[in-house]
């Protein structure tokens, strides 16, 4: 009698990866990628969610207390608590006032926003349970406002312009870049005689003279697309100088020849498969660039050439900082150099490990 073997099921081949899943299982590899990958993901999240985490508007000002310390958070029966504070002194001063703390609530009815930009809203995240009493997270500024509130909707401004404003100088690179590469001759000369011209103006300088054509009482709304205007005009000729280039070695491929041989006309071939051919360098340089915008929102706004009070925006909140007796005084003043510090830092961090994750080369 002969011994069976027991029936083993057969390996089934694994299915082909393609190159976006790689690229994908790539990134994943990279820690301080994902890290700040997630930390941009919470940022933009909570700055689209301002009105409903903050628990203040961003111009509502108390006088009564100006530069007023960021309260502590206790416990209180197992439930998060705040403590009261007392003032006193010429400049002020506060400290701690004695007796029952007040209970921290989720959930609250406070001030009317706007959330999402068109969804009226009174409902806060939390709140103290008795209003008279100030939660100041990070701190109070000079006119008495709530700087963790003016940090959240200043995050509106300072994150949407780096996306906004990538879009339309790397899109505009890739059109300008890609139809020079392609067509070539005096178009190409004319168009990167322009990028050069463009990239040899210093930008704070041509930032400042842009910005004087505008007239000082201009609104925050018009100043905001001004800004993203700006910096898209003096971004977008070096990305076109790189898609160019790539255009170059890529118009000469089987399927570039392929589409002209079928007839298609130089704006589709450059549209439909040029341009697509470059993602991977526009995913990676897109990152890399955001920061750059948002800085040079906040240079603009720290001269005063930018977003105007009472409208909030990190470069804007940070005016204060340049009295140092202030800083030394009252270092929560700092806190929007904070968050464009981890804003900048997760942005070059995705960046890296989008670059490495692009090359299939890379460990």
């Amino acid at each position: 009698m002969t011994e069976t073997q027991p029936n083993t099921p057969e390996r089934q081949p694994s299915a082909p990866r393609g190159p976006w899943r790689l690229f994908w299982e790539r990134l994943r590899r990279k820690k301080l990628a994902m890290a700040g990958a997630w930390i941009l993901l919470a940022l933009y999240s909570v700055s689209l969610l301002a009105g409903f985490v903050a628990p203040y508007k961003y111009d509502r000002i108390d006088k009564e207390r100006s530069f007023h310390p960021p309260t502590r958070l206790t416990l209180q029966g197992g439930l998060p608590a705040v403590y009261r504070y007392e003032k006193f002194g010429e400049p002020a001063s506060y400290a701690i006032a004695e007796g029952p703390k007040v209970r921290l609530r989720f959930w609250v009815q406070g001030e009317s926003y706007t959330l999402l930009g068109f969804l009226p809203c009174s409902t806060h995240l939390f709140g103290a349970s008795d209003s008279q009493t100030p939660l100041f997270l990070l701190g109070a500024d000079q006119f008495g406002r709530d700087i963790f509130s003016r940090l959240l909707y200043g995050s509106q401004i300072s994150l949407s312009i780096g996306l906004i404003g990538i879009t339309l100088s790397l899109s505009l690179g890739m059109l300008i870049g890609g139809f020079a590469g392609y067509v070539g001759g005096s178009s190409d000369f004319v168009l990167m005689r322009l990028c050069e011209l463009i990239m040899s103006i210093p930008g704070l300088y041509l930032i400042m003279a842009l910005r004087s054509v505008f007239p000082a009482s201009i609104s925050s709304t018009t100043m905001y697309l001004v800004i993203v205007a700006i910096l898209s005009f003096i971004r977008w000729a070096s990305s076109a100088r790189v898609i160019r280039g790539m255009t170059l070695s890529l118009r000469e491929r089987q399927f570039v020849l392929a589409a002209r041989a079928l007839g298609q006309s130089r704006l589709q071939i450059v549209l439909k498969h040029i341009l697509p051919s470059t993602f991977s360098y526009v995913i990676v340089a897109a990152t890399l660039s955001v920061p750059y915008y948002i800085l040079g929102e906040v240079v603009m706004s720290y001269l005063n050439v930018g977003i105007q009070e009472p409208e909030a925006s990190w470069g804007l909140m940070l005016n204060a900082a340049q009295n140092h007796q202030y800083v030394q005084d009252y270092p929560w003043l700092l806190a929007p150099g904070g968050a464009i510090f981890l804003t900048v830092l997760a942005f070059n961090f995705l960046g890296d490990g989008l670059r490495d994750a692009a090359d299939a080369k890379s460990s």
